[in-house]
Order: C-alpha cells, then sequence, then structure tokens
C-alpha cells in the first residue's frame, strides 16, 4: 500500500515507505518547471527589457557629495523673482543639467537631496549613491530599482520619453524615517510648452507621466 499527502501515515518510518502515483507526477512536474525557470532566467537577462545597461564604480563617500553640492551651486534653477528654487520642508533644490550631462543623487537618511529637471527626449547619465547606509533607488512608474551601497557610483544613461512627475522612493529599508523618503522628478518639454508650474508639478501641452 501507498500513501500521499492527503491519507494519514502510521509508519513510524514514513520516508521508506513507496511514493504514490500522485505524488511522483507532482514532483515530476516541479521538477521540470524548476528546469524551465533557469533556462528562461538566463534567457530573460538577453531579451528583456528590464535590465538597467549600468555599470558601478567604487567612489569616496566625500568626492561624490562633493560632485553633487558642486552641480546643485552650478544649476539650481531660480523662479522668475531671481530666487534659487526649492521645495518642501527641507528646501530641497531643484535642479536642471543641461542634456548629456550628470545628474548626481546622493541619497542619505531620510531624503533625496535634489528634484532633478530632465527634457523630453534628452539623454542624462545619473550617478546615484547613498552617503550613509544602503538605500533603494525606485523611479516610479518606470520599472527601475536600484541598490544603492555607500562608496559605489551607479552610473546609469536615462531618456526619458514621457513629459510629467515622476516619484522616486527608498525601497530598501534604511532605518525608522524610511517611509518619509520620497522624493520626485520633473520631466519638460520646453519646445511644446510643457513647464514647472512652480505648484509642484507641470503644465502646459500633453501631460504623459504619472503625477
Amino acid at each position: 500500500m501507498s500513501y500521499t499527502s492527503m491519507d494519514p501515515i502510521p509508519h513510524r518510518h514514513w520516508w521508506r515507505l513507496p511514493v504514490g502515483p500522485d505524488e511522483k507526477i507532482w514532483i515530476a512536474v516541479a521538477y521540470a518547471w524548476c528546469l524551465v525557470m533557469l533556462v528562461w532566467m538566463v534567457g530573460w537577462f538577453f531579451v528583456g527589457n528590464q535590465n538597467q545597461a549600468g555599470e558601478a564604480f567604487k567612489v569616496t563617500l566625500d568626492g561624490f557629495s562633493n560632485k553633487s553640492d558642486q552641480m546643485i551651486d552650478q544649476y539650481q534653477l531660480k523662479d522668475a523673482s531671481g530666487n534659487l528654487m526649492a521645495e518642501g520642508e527641507t528646501d530641497v533644490p531643484v535642479v536642471q543639467v543641461p542634456a548629456g550631462g550628470n545628474v548626481y543623487i546622493a541619497a542619505h537618511q531620510f531624503e533625496w537631496p535634489i528634484i532633478p529637471v530632465l527634457e523630453l527626449g534628452k539623454t542624462y547619465v545619473f550617478h546615484i549613491s547613498s552617503l550613509d547606509v544602503d538605500h533603494g533607488f525606485s523611479l516610479l512608474p518606470i520599472v527601475l530599482n536600484l541598490q544603492l551601497i555607500p562608496g559605489y557610483d551607479y552610473v546609469l544613461r536615462f531618456t526619458p520619453n514621457k513629459t510629467g512627475v515622476y516619484r522616486i522612493t527608498c525601497n530598501e529599508y534604511c532605518g525608522l524615517g524610511h517611509h518619509l523618503m520620497a522624493g520626485k522628478l520633473y520631466v519638460i518639454d520646453t519646445a511644446h510648452g510643457v513647464v514647472l508650474d512652480g505648484k509642484g508639478g507641470v503644465k502646459g501641452g500633453e501631460i504623459g507621466g504619472a503625477i
């Protein structure tokens, strides 16, 4: 007599009992599926659009922080009155680097240090790192997720294809204030009248991003 997972096993040494035919089928299907997933995991690396074509380089915390500060000093936007643009309770700088330029994001507990402004269809080189503990970089609604490790600069080329406001969140637990670590990124299209509205969003033309 054989036993299955649905029948009681009175025998003390149950592992010596013969396996029922339904259990053999289940094991065979599970094994075959594991082989399929193994092959697909390797194949998806070559055909999947979700793979980030980026590189990581070792850096010093002070050196990366200095580059971020220099970028802010050079490219922080000004409003119509000539005042430096910043948002939120902590006055996060609104920064617009020229197309093709380097955007430095130095994450730290529990804040994203800048609000980047990008032009639609232009390519930018993002340098993303952490200055204290491990963080995660998630750009929504795009499927872009990175782990940020202190001392490493993750370099990624990014070309936005929709205007709007994109959300940046930390998806790696970084401390008690982890839930507060939320930022954003603006994509505008100056040529077609999609510009910042000065109220935490964009206006004009067709807004294609997630608000």
